[in-house]
């Protein structure tokens, strides 16, 4: 073979143009592309021919088709793909023969090195290029204005199918032994590079991780595997995995699932700590300015560690340090990394010394970062916990401190740590190891129980403890005193002295005497008594054996013998030994049971220690179910509901504060509560059908205890959807309906229950209660209803939802649901109710205000039937009247009686009367504005519609030409007429309300001047119950008219104002609130007086108002002024209820636009003043929550230049100290600062004072914080400097003043003024002149009130028992004082009422 030049692989492909003069191979023409296609056919001739070596003689074709790649045709790239393909496929089927060749010569072997090099290059160079077009290709498929199916033709799917088997040609031919085709046997590190830098470059394109690529990625695996393993690629391959990392975040899954393949399968395993070891020497400051390669690196460490985790935990040290470093990414990477060896290497409870040691640092280090300073962080080691938690591998030693951060992070600030928290609590209680009933108070008795138990066990252990100190030990501590006592025996009696022992007649006996004198410490008499017996019983035992010569030392072995208790060592016995093994079993029995006391008591210490905490966090969690953010609410939900099945108290609570939640806007949030109790409560446990359904009304019933309506009217909601669901089982209904006729017997609490929950079926499915509507007349509302008026109450809840019609719009053609006046049902509810009205129960007036409402829902000619009702009831009044009047001379006036001259009556009659006239008022003006407008415009439509239809039948064929032109004129008319019928038919209800109900010739003329009466004359009438009562009634009726209502709001808003009964005041709260919604234009003057009541001692007034205000300012029919600031002081209000509903107020008004942020200036002034009586930190508490919804700049902006403005007009240092405290309270722009300092004049001589001058401080230092431009700075400098030379200057001046005793600073400066109680207690002493009329104001139906003169009324006055006492609450009524202009409030058209 003749020689060939050596080809050198280049670094760049310009290099093979230049020949350098070393000998190698220069490419000698670049073809043009026109030339291309016959070279590459003479390429593949001469590949037939000469085989793989061709490419010595026609490499410069295939480069230039490389140079020309962009230009060349599609065809002749493709066909230079398939023959490099095949030339390289022969080549390495031909290799191994050629390298197992022992006679290849020299100049062979090069020929066949520079063939293989020349086919790997220009192969690379082909992958190169058709990977960079197919890149281009799938950025020009976002376009889809171009054809996309050519271009993927063309340059997409040819490649994507010829890649993988590209790359496992290119693997077949780096597992040959290529190393004797060189000369020093070592392949170079060149064209392993070339070989590998195809799987690289493939790598980098984006789309690499799809799923569709697998195999793709699973070729480039072992490629790399294959070079790592026979080519000594670890170093290049751990610098360009490294790099890769950096630069290109999407290969980051890529390299973790090869690198755990090269470990695990291919024993790369140093690998991984080349790579974590590289990581973990990039500098942080580094790190910080790169971002993306912290997420590239920060995605690698997880995805590895989550697939090799004991891999990791032995290469652990070297990533550690970036847990201190700025990247908040690496952070929860090394976190990441922590948790996965925790929850799938470090687990379990046979973990070596070591091993436990590493568990024990590692969950230091992640309880370390719960408070980390990013928030990322502490959502992902939050995370993190939970993981390990589930997997059962965090020991119970941490639980407590885990689940106490856990309930520290709910308060963070962070929505993504709080939700994640919440995931924690919920893992924790489902993966605790201590109880399925978690209930603290059930935890408690037990707890104590045991407690005494492991008390006494420790008692009886420490009593029946072998002494610490041994015999012997104990021997010789006495020793001296024993030997000083032997001494004295040797000595003489001293005088008096007698020897009283005498020796027992046996030796046991005797030794026995002698062992209790030596425990008893008496030594002498104990060696008195041992001499004499070694005298009396000498070779007897014990006193036998002894050999000592000294009688003294043979007393002292005598002694030790006796006291230690031991014998000969001939026979190996003693006295005591028989008991010894008997009491050593008891011992260690004694201490078995008292450890398992001590786990016993430890174990459920910790579960009582768990539930406690679990009970804190359900109050903060129960909290969140109304925060803005709605995955935290969903996840607030779903930890309640987890939280049931553990049988915890309080989660009752939360179950029940998620039902509002149901009427959310958001269908999630709506959602997540219909699932809660779809799973709480559809799916009961029980072994039959009929169990289930029992556990199901049980609980159901449950919930209902004690509920408030608003809980009622939500359980309703859910309820409805899930019976309109088809849900609930017809078994459930079929058990509710027992109950209620006491087919099973159930207490009577439970058979409201099951009424309340058929009323709540009934409103999804109407024919539940329909098809049954004789069964709950004859069982609800018989002669037995007097006994429960609160069954019957339900009973009539119920079946007015047969007359429910959600969908009105949709059934204009359906005639409403009406029963016949003579039908049972209003039979029986009129004998019920006035059979009760006779009767004294607290329960009649519910029951009657329900029955009344469902004749006027259901019956036809309701008004007929409560007219009678109201004759019979009053008729039954006057009987009792004559009576009383009968009996009038037998006895005097009881208590329980109210008096009006000769004539008295039982209080009860009266309340019952006075509530049936007010609620049968209240319902006929909902009738007719409701029920009977919105029948009149259902007929008048009907007959719109079959007129239309008539006519365009008639005249369709007529009219066809002109319709086009003529139909926007027809239908705009069409509009109009709809539009007057409308009205037509609102002032026809107006006028029937105005003029005939309250006329002579109507019932209620009959009994209106004796509610007036009653409500003018507290004194006479005093029972509280009346008072409310006829006050409520008072307003009911002033509901009809407004000429009555405008005639009598004075004496309304006098009672309202004086009335000591705060039952009065409320229903007259109420009253007025009805009011201002029907006649908005009446009421407004009277705005003030309740305002006034927001004010009032009694707390139960304050919410009402509350509650009222809120409704009248968020409906518009009382403009927001300054006096808004009465409902901001109820945030600092001591009742919670109170605070809530203004916190909802304000939360509600944050919706409407700009209201707050136009409302705040003057909410801080009215605060601020003095007068006012809002002490300092209650204003501060104010101004955060207002300040909170204060989130846009400009809005910022503006403020920030109000607030400057207001210190001009700032009276006293509480004022600007208050102003200046608003100001730190905003997020200041650059904008702000400007504003600021444009502004400065306006406080720069406030800022002596030091309060207002710290501050200032604040918000500059909180800007200098948030950074910013450098131009920023400098203006926060300048203002700095000014600042502080006017506070210098200030202090000078005050100084100065101070020594030469000029005009002093008031007294009103330097003191905080006092704070006057904004909630006073109301007096019966006030005068009527201080109850002032507002000031008239224009009326917008003044030409309707001219041609209605008013007749002048007359005289209503308060009087008493004892009608010359100046104590009497008076209130004048006269024509002259009433307001008869109002401001106009625009109000809603009559058919919004609808």
């Amino acid at each position: 073979m003749a020689a060939v030049r050596e080809f050198c692989l280049p670094f760049a492909p310009a290099e093979l143009l230049r020949d350098d003069g070393s000998g190698r191979y220069v490419v000698q023409e670049v073809l043009p592309v026109c030339e291309l296609p016959p070279a590459l056919a003479a390429f593949r001739a001469a590949f037939r021919t000469s085989g793989a070596l061709a490419v010595l003689q026609h490499f410069d074709s295939l480069y230039s088709l490389l140079h020309h790649f962009q230009a060349a045709r599609t065809a002749a790239k493709e066909d230079a793909l398939e023959l490099m393909m095949q030339v390289m496929s022969h080549h390495s089927n031909e290799l191994p023969a050629i390298l197992d060749d022992s006679g290849l010569s020299h100049a062979d072997r090069s020929a066949h090195l520079s063939a293989l090099k020349m086919n790997c290059y220009l192969l690379s160079g082909l992958v190169d290029a058709f990977e960079m077009q197919a890149y281009k290709s799938g950025l020009l498929e976002v376009d889809p204005g171009k054809n996309k199916k050519s271009r993927t033709k063309v340059s997409g799917l040819l490649w994507e199918e010829e890649r993988e088997q590209l790359l496992r040609l290119l693997t077949q031919l780096l597992q040959l032994d290529l190393r004797p085709l060189w000369s020093n046997m070592v392949v170079e590190e060149e064209f392993v590079s070339l070989m590998t830098g195809n799987c690289y470059r493939i790598l980098e394109n984006p789309s690499i991780g799809l799923q569709k690529y697998r195999a793709t990625r699973e070729a480039i695996t072992h490629l790399l595997a294959v070079a790592l393993t026979r080519y000594d690629h670890m170093f290049n391959a751990t610098l360009k995995i490294t790099q890769m990392l950096q630069h290109f975040e999407h290969v980051a899954p890529v390299f973790a699932q090869a690198v755990s393949v090269w470990a695990t399968e291919y024993g790369l395993k140093s690998l991984v700590g080349e790579l974590l070891r590289e990581i973990g020497h990039k500098s942080p400051q580094d790190l910080v300015r790169d971002a993306s390669g912290v997420k590239g690196y920060a995605t690698f460490i997880t995805d590895l560690a989550e697939q090799i985790p004991a891999l990791v935990l032995s290469h652990m040290s070297v990533i550690l340090c970036h847990l201190d470093g700025e990247s908040y990414m690496l952070r929860n990477a090394v976190l990441s990394a922590m948790g996965e060896v925790l929850a799938q290497v470090l687990n379990g409870d046979q973990l070596e010394e070591a091993a436990r040691g590493t568990r024990d640092q590692f969950l230091d280090m992640l309880q370390a970062h719960v408070c980390d300073i990013n928030g990322f962080v502490r959502s992902r080691v939050l995370q993190l916990f939970a993981r390990v938690v589930r997997c059962k591998a965090l020991p119970l030693t941490c639980f407590q401190s885990v689940v106490s951060l856990a309930v520290g992070r709910l308060k963070d600030k962070s929505v993504v740590v709080v939700k994640n928290a919440i995931q924690l609590l919920a893992a924790f209680l489902s993966n605790n190891p201590f109880s399925c009933k978690l209930s603290s108070t059930a935890l408690a008795e037990p707890l104590k129980k045991e407690m005494e138990k492991l008390q006494d066990l420790r008692e009886r252990n420490r009593s029946a403890a072998a002494p610490a100190i041994t015999p012997e030990e104990e021997w010789e501590a006495m020793l001296p005193e024993v030997r000083d006592a032997i001494q004295q025996v040797f000595q003489p009696l001293q005088e008096g002295e007698e020897d009283l022992l005498e020796v027992e007649e046996t030796v046991e006996s005797t030794s026995e005497q002698i062992t209790r004198l030596l425990k008893k410490l008496n030594y002498k008499s104990a060696a008195h008594l041992a001499q004499k017996a070694l005298c009396r019983f000498r070779g007897q035992e014990p006193f036998s054996g002894l050999t000592e010569e000294n009688e003294e030392a043979t007393i002292l072995g005598v002694l030790k013998r006796l006291y230690i208790g031991s014998c000969p060592a001939e026979n190996g016995e003693g006295p005591l030994n028989g008991d010894s093994s008997p009491k050593a079993v008891q011992k260690e029995q004694l201490q078995t049971e008292l450890a398992k006391q001590e786990m016993l008591v430890l174990y459920l210490q910790d579960a009582y220690n768990f539930s406690v905490k679990i009970t804190e966090a359900l109050s903060l969690i129960s909290k969140m179910m109304y925060e803005n953010c709605i995955s935290v609410v969903q996840e607030a939900i779903e930890f309640f509901v987890t939280v049931s099945q553990f049988g915890v108290s309080q989660a009752l609570l939360g179950v029940r504060r998620m039902l509002p939640l149901v009427w959310s806007k958001e269908p999630a949030i709506k959602e997540a509560v219909l699932n809660a109790y779809r799973w709480l409560y559809l799916n009961p446990k029980g072994d039959s059908e009929r169990a289930s359904a029992q556990n199901l009304v049980h609980s159901l019933s449950l919930i209902m205890v004690d509920a408030s309506l608003g809980t009622i009217e939500c359980l309703e909601e859910i309820i409805s959807e899930f019976v309109q669901k088809d849900e609930i089982k017809p078994a459930v209904i079929q058990l509710l309906w027992e109950r209620f006729t006491e087919k099973s017997q159930c207490s009577s609490l439970d058979r409201r229950a099951a009424v309340m929950l058929l009323g709540m079926m009934a409103r999804g499915k109407p024919e539940i209660i329909g098809s049954n509507l004789d069964v709950l007349v004859s069982v609800g509302l018989s002669e037995k209803a007097a006994e429960d008026y609160r069954l019957a109450q339900e009973v009539c809840k119920a079946i007015s939802k047969l007359g429910s019609n959600s969908k009105p719009a949709l059934e204009m053609d359906r005639t409403p649901f009406r029963l016949p006046q003579n039908h049972m049902l209003f039979g029986c509810l009129s004998e019920s109710v006035s059979k009760g009205f006779a009767q004294p129960s607290s329960h009649w007036i519910p029951f009657m205000e329900a029955a009344v409402e469902l004749i006027y829902k259901l019956a036809e000619g309701a008004d007929e039937i409560c007219a009678h009702l109201l004759q019979t009831c009053s008729q039954r009044t006057l009987d009792k009247l004559q009576e009383a009047n009968k009996q009038e001379a037998d006895a005097g006036v009881s208590p329980s009686r109210v008096s009006d001259g000769a004539s008295s009556l039982p209080t009860f009659l009266l309340l019952h009367l006075v509530s049936l006239v007010g609620h049968v008022a209240l319902q006929q003006v909902a009738h007719l504005e409701l029920s009977v407008s919105t029948e009149l415009r259902r007929r008048r439509m009907l007959k719109e519609e079959q007129k239309n239809k008539k006519h365009n039948g008639s005249s369709m064929k007529k009219q066809r030409p002109q319709i086009s032109g003529s139909e926007t004129t027809m239908e705009e008319e069409l509009g109009l007429m709809g539009a007057s019928a409308d009205d037509m038919e609102a002032e026809l209800i107006r006028s029937i309300c105005e003029t005939e109900l309250l006329d002579g010739k109507h019932l209620f003329s009959a009994f209106v001047p004796l509610v007036v009466k009653i409500c003018s004359s507290p004194g006479l009438y005093s029972d509280p119950a009346l008072s409310a009562a006829a006050a409520l009634s008072l307003g009911k009726v002033c509901m009809i008219s407004s000429e009555f209502c405008e005639s009598h709001l004075r004496l309304l808003f006098t009672i309202m104002e004086k009335s000591p009964l705060p039952g009065v005041r409320c229903n007259l709260i109420i009253a007025a609130g009805d009011l201002g919604i029907r006649f908005p234009n009446l009421v407004e003057p009277w705005t003030s007086h309740l305002y006034a009541r927001l004010r009032d001692p009694c707390p139960s007034v304050r919410q009402t108002a509350g509650l009222v205000m809120t409704q009248l300012i968020l409906k518009d029919m009382v403009k927001a002024k300054g006096q808004v600031s009465e409902m901001a002081a109820l945030l600092i209000d001591p009742e919670e209820a109170i605070m809530g509903v203004a916190q909802n107020f304000f939360s509600e008004l944050s919706k409407k636009g700009n209201a707050i942020y136009n409302l705040l200036p003057d909410i801080i002034s009215h605060l601020s003043d003095p007068d006012c009586g809002i002490e300092e930190k209650s204003f501060h508490t104010i101004m955060r929550h207002l300040f909170s919804y204060i989130t846009k700049d400009k809005q910022t902006e503006n403020l920030v230049e109000k607030l400057c403005q207001r210190f001009r007009t700032a009276r006293t240092e509480r004022q600007y100290q208050d102003l200046s405290y608003c100001l730190t309270l905003l997020s200041l722009s650059e904008r702000g600062l400007h504003k600021l300092q444009d502004n400065f004049d306006c406080f720069a001589d406030k800022l002596q004072d030091p309060a207002v001058y710290s501050c200032f401080q604040t918000v500059l230092a909180r800007f200098r914080r948030a950074g910013g431009k450098p131009e920023a700075k400098a203006l926060v400098e300048e203002l700095e400097q000014k600042m502080a030379a006017s506070h210098n200057q200030g202090l000078d001046s005050a100084e100065t003043r101070q020594e030469s005793n000029e005009t002093p600073i008031p007294a009103s400066i330097k003191q905080k003024s006092k704070a006057i109680s904004c909630r006073q207690p109301l007096s019966r002493d006030t005068r009527d002149e201080d109850f002032v009329t507002p000031q008239p104001r224009t009326l917008r139906n003044h030409k309707r009130a001219q041609k209605h003169p008013r007749s002048k009324k007359a005289m209503i006055t308060f009087s008493s028992d004892e009608s010359s006492s100046e104590e009497d609450v008076a209130a004048v009524l006269q024509e002259d004082e009433t307001p008869t202009k109002t401001t106009p409030i625009t109000r809603s058209s009559a058919r919004r009422l609808r």
